[in-house]
């Protein structure tokens, strides 16, 4: 399983930005897929993530009504659009995914991403 992220780039306050994640060498059914972000000098934390059929998604607080998670299951893509982008938002951003049940930890997700970074300007 190769999961490989890309749109990370630097974006204005208040800008918008999709990512984006492709999966290979795997069944992109009947799991589940999330994105986290890690900030410089912080731990890596939970953003979204979103179940095999895209009928499900659960969001972190801190990026409720400003990202959306969803996923392409004949590209076997999973995306984040990012809007009303805050300085606090610059972090590397890593896709995972996970089993069936995932939650929010990072333990729940067995395949990493390399990440993608995004960083918010004033």
């Amino acid at each position: 399983l190769q999961l490989v992220e890309s749109g990370g780039v630097l974006v204005q306050a208040w800008g918008s930005l999709r990512l984006s994640c492709a999966a290979s060498g795997c069944t992109f059914s009947r799991y589940r897929m999330g994105w986290f972000r890690q900030a410089s000098g912080k731990e890596r934390e939970f953003v979204a993530t979103i179940n095999w059929s895209g009928s499900s998604t659960y969001y972190a607080d801190f990026v409720k009504g400003r990202f959306i998670i969803s996923k392409d299951n004949t590209k076997n893509a999973v995306y984040l659009q990012m809007n009303s982008l805050k300085l606090e938002d610059t972090a590397v951003y890593y896709c995972a995914h996970g089993w069936v049940g995932a939650g929010t930890r990072e333990s729940d997700f067995s395949s990493w991403g390399q990440g993608t970074q995004v960083t918010v300007s004033s």
